[in-house]
């Protein structure tokens, strides 16, 4: 009877011993970030190219380009703005949010607010909720705001920088993280400053798509703050390390295929560079940037200047061959001054 009590007892501490072992190797399991199947899309597109004659050969003046059946992607044609600039338009259960409204304010040229009101889902005036955001405050991004005052069912985040902090409660920021919570679509807002300081990217968990504006893009890189953009490019590389990227998706494309830029103020782009970048892109990014001499640098596939820098070295530039210039001149004169009397005083 001892016997079979102690094979009882065994039995039981075995039986715990290997329920704890199985628990053990559950726990690191479990604590691993899980990320539901992502909804596809497509990027199956070819974006308008612009022309070298825009007043003989018009364009449509806005592309329109459904990702999925929840998610589109809109263009501002290069014949209208050489800047045609992309925004995105995702739409959740509860709330729709548009990512930047372009370079153009009149309704009448590129029909904004009309086009995204007909994608909302609802008739009118029961139409869907939507929330108006900015990748940043640059013109180019946020010209056709207005458009959306006169719609009831459309609210219009501020541009500048307290409105920015104030709206997403970005109480640390730039190292805060916020959501906006579309109903059953779930967005992160990242603080991106560098390119401006009120730039913030957005994650889009249905899609693993990641929306960059002009932090990072297939474009020239304008980096205003060098330090902050470093820091901006640690910080998003660090949120998606785990996170699945269906695809990035900037503000602007301004390079061909083969990766050269397009002449500044083009209006034609032929052989256009696609519009979406990777997330091996964004994890390269840092070093990129930790590379940039403060003007202008090429590394690997990205161009990074800093606009204003180059204006100013140029400007002394100019300003010093100016003066080399007029002091080449006065000199010249006062020798010519200088020979004259010269030549006055042996006549005499």
């Amino acid at each position: 009877m001892a016997r079979e009590t102690d094979r009882i007892i065994d039995n039981g501490l075995l039986s715990r011993f290997i329920l704890f072992v199985l628990l053990t190797l559950a726990v690191p399991l479990t604590s691993a970030p899980v990320w539901s199947q992502l909804v596809p899309g497509s990027m199956d597109v070819h974006w308008n190219e612009g022309s070298p004659n825009c007043a003989k050969d018009p364009q449509p003046a806005l592309q329109e380009h459904q990702y999925n059946t929840r998610t589109f992607i809109l263009r501002e044609s290069l014949c209208t703005t050489f800047e045609a600039p992309f925004m995105y338009l995702l739409i959740g259960s509860t709330k729709a949010l548009l990512i930047d409204t372009g370079d153009i304010a009149d309704p009448n040229v590129i029909p904004l607010a009309d086009t995204v009101m007909r994608l909302l889902p609802g008739e009118e005036p029961r139409k869907l909720p939507l929330l108006v955001v900015h990748t940043h405050r640059h013109l180019d991004h946020r010209a056709g705001d207005a458009q959306f005052t006169h719609f009831p069912n459309a609210q219009v985040v501020g541009f500048d920088s307290d409105s920015v902090r104030r709206f997403y409660k970005f109480t640390d920021s730039p190292d805060g993280l916020a959501q906006v919570d579309l109903g059953d679509r779930m967005v992160d807002v990242i603080p991106t400053p560098g390119h401006n300081e009120t730039e913030v990217s957005f994650y889009d968990r249905s899609t693993g798509l990641l929306f960059t504006g002009d932090f990072l893009m297939p474009a020239r890189l304008l980096i205003d703050d060098t330090g902050s953009d470093v820091a901006s490019a640690e910080r998003v590389a660090a949120f998606v390390k785990d996170r699945p990227v269906s695809f990035l998706l900037g503000g602007h494309i301004e390079m061909n295929s083969a990766g050269a830029l397009f002449p500044w103020e083009s209006h034609y782009h032929p052989h256009e560079h696609v519009l979406q970048l990777t997330k091996d892109d964004v994890l390269a990014l840092p070093a990129a940037i930790r590379s940039f001499n403060g003007f202008y640098t090429v590394h690997s596939k990205f161009t990074m200047e800093n606009s204003i820098r180059i204006l100013i070295a140029f400007a002394v530039l100019v300003l010093v061959v100016v003066a080399a210039v007029v002091w080449t001149l006065v000199r010249y004169i006062r020798r010519r001054r200088h020979d004259r009397k010269q030549r006055r005083e042996i006549q005499d």
